[in-house]
C-alpha cells in the first residue's frame, strides 16, 4: 500500500515549499538555528546519560546486619 512512499521527488517538493515559505536569505539561520539545537539537545542527553539513575537514599536502615 505505502511502497515507495518516500522518494527523491518528494525532498525537491519540500524543499521547494521551504524555499518559497521563507525565502532564501532565511534559510541559513535556519539551519544554524537548528544545528546549535541539536548540539545543545546532544549535550543534554549525554549529560543525563552521564549522570545515571539517582540512587534514593535508604530510609528505615537500623544499621543492624
Amino acid at each position: 500500500m505505502l511502497r515507495n512512499a518516500f522518494e527523491p521527488w518528494h525532498l525537491v517538493l519540500v524543499l521547494a515549499v521551504v524555499v518559497l515559505l521563507f525565502g532564501s536569505q532565511k534559510l541559513p539561520d535556519m539551519a544554524r538555528g537548528l544545528g546549535r539545537a541539536m548540539r545543545i539537545l546532544k549535550s543534554e542527553a549525554k549529560a543525563l546519560k552521564d549522570d545515571g539513575p539517582a540512587e534514593a537514599p535508604h530510609q528505615g536502615s537500623t544499621g543492624a546486619h
